[in-house]
C-alpha cells in the first residue's frame, strides 16, 4: 500500500510525496527528489525532525537526546525513522529550498470560464497532470500575456486532472480583466504550488466556518472532501455576502449539504435595501453557541476587515475556539495571508 505525505515547509510551499507503507519517509523523499535535512539517519541527531499534524505512523529506534518522550507525545516524528500506516501532514521546519525543491509548475488549458455574477468568475482548467494539495490551499496562475499571475484558493476536490476557482471580478484587475475580454476554452495557463498555511485539519469538534465573498472557494474544496472521507461533526458555514446576486454556488452548496447530514448553511447579505432573513455583517450572527463554548475549530477566509472583526468579536465574546485559521485576501490582489 503506498500513502500521500503532504510536506509543508517554513516558506508555505507544500510537496506531497508517495510513501510506501514499509518505506522510511526520509527515504521516500529522497527518491523523489527531496532533501530532508539529516545528519546520521540513525534517530540519533534529530536535525529531520517534524511535526506530525494529521495521521498514522510507527518510529522505530531514537535516543532521547534527538527527540524527547515528551515531543513523541506531542507528535513530532524523526523522519529517518518513521513509517506511516495512514495519509500524513507533516510541517518541515525548514524552507523548500533548504529541501532542495519548490513548488511545481503544472501547465493547463482553460476548459469554461463561467460569469457567476457581476463581482466573480469561475474559472475550470484541464490539467496536464493532476496537482495534489490540501482542501484550503492555493496556486499562482499565470496571467496570459502579462507575465504577471496572481493567487487563487482551489474550489475543486483534490486528486483531478481538472481543477475549478472562484475568482473575484475587479475591475481593471489583471486577471479579470483577461477572464472577462479575452479568455477562452482552449488558452494555455501555468499554474504553480500549491502553497498555503489554510487547509483542512482533521475534524475532531464541532466546526465554525465563515466565508466572506469569493473566499467560499476554499471551502468547497474543504466540503468535497468532507463529503468523501464523512464526519459526525457539526459544520456551520457562514457564506456572507453583499448582494443576492453575490451568493453564487449555492446548488453546488445544497448538493454537498444532501451528502453531508451535519452541514449547516447560513447566508448573510449585507445590503440594506435587499430582503433576507439575515443581514449585516457576520459578526451580527455569531454567538457563543456557535463557537460550541470554545471546543470548536474556526475557520475564516475573506478581506483583511473581516478577519479583525471576527477575532475581536470572538474576544468580546469571551471565547477563545480550540483552533482558528484564516487566510486574508486583498482587493490589491497582492497574495493571500495566512494562519
Amino acid at each position: 500500500m503506498t500513502y500521500q505525505i503532504a510536506l509543508n515547509f517554513e516558506d508555505g510551499v507544500t510537496r506531497i510525496i508517495d510513501c510506501g507503507e514499509d518505506e522510511l519517509v526520509m527515504d521516500a523523499a529522497f527518491r523523489q527528489k527531496i532533501n530532508i535535512p539529516m545528519d546520521c539517519r540513525d534517530g540519533v541527531c534529530g536535525t529531520c525532525k517534524c511535526h506530525c499534524e494529521k495521521g498514522d505512523y510507527e518510529l522505530d529506534f531514537y535516543l532521547d537526546e534527538a527527540m524527547t518522550e515528551e515531543e513523541a507525545e506531542e507528535k513530532y516524528v524523526l523522519t529517518c525513522q518513521m513509517t506511516p500506516q495512514s495519509d500524513c501532514v507533516l510541517s518541515v521546519p525548514v524552507s523548500s529550498a533548504v529541501c532542495k525543491t519548490g513548488a511545481e509548475t503544472v501547465k493547463g488549458e482553460v476548459i469554461a470560464v463561467d460569469a457567476l455574477s457581476a463581482t466573480s468568475f469561475g474559472l475550470r482548467v484541464k490539467l496536464a497532470k493532476p496537482i495534489p494539495f490540501l482542501p484550503g490551499q492555493y496556486v499562482n496562475i499565470d496571467v496570459p500575456g502579462t507575465g504577471r499571475h496572481r493567487s487563487y484558493s482551489f474550489s475543486s476536490a483534490p486528486g483531478s486532472d481538472e481543477a475549478s476557482f472562484l475568482i473575484r471580478n475587479l475591475p481593471g484587475g489583471v486577471m479579470s480583466t483577461w477572464l472577462g475580454e479575452t479568455a477562452k476554452p482552449g488558452d494555455a495557463v501555468e499554474l504553480t504550488g500549491p502553497m498555503g498555511a489554510f487547509y483542512l485539519r482533521p475534524i475532531e469538534r464541532p466546526q465554525a466556518w465563515l466565508a466572506g465573498g469569493t473566499g467560499l472557494a476554499p471551502f468547497l474544496a474543504m466540503l468535497e472532501k468532507v463529503a468523501a472521507d464523512g464526519t459526525d461533526h457539526p459544520i456551520r458555514l457562514f457564506y456572507a455576502v453583499t448582494r443576492a446576486a453575490d451568493l453564487v454556488e449555492l446548488e453546488r452548496l445544497r448538493a454537498l449539504a444532501e451528502k453531508i447530514e451535519s452541514l449547516t448553511l447560513v447566508t448573510i447579505l449585507a445590503a440594506e435595501d435587499e430582503a433576507h432573513e439575515r443581514k449585516g455583517f457576520v459578526t451580527d450572527h455569531l454567538e457563543p453557541d456557535d463557537f460550541n463554548g470554545g471546543d470548536a475549530d474556526v475557520y475564516l477566509c475573506g478581506p483583511p476587515p473581516m478577519v479583525e472583526a471576527v477575532r475581536s468579536h470572538m474576544a468580546a465574546l469571551g471565547v477563545a475556539p480550540a483552533s482558528f485559521h484564516f487566510e486574508k485576501f486583498n482587493p490589491t490582489e497582492t497574495p493571500a495571508v495566512a494562519a
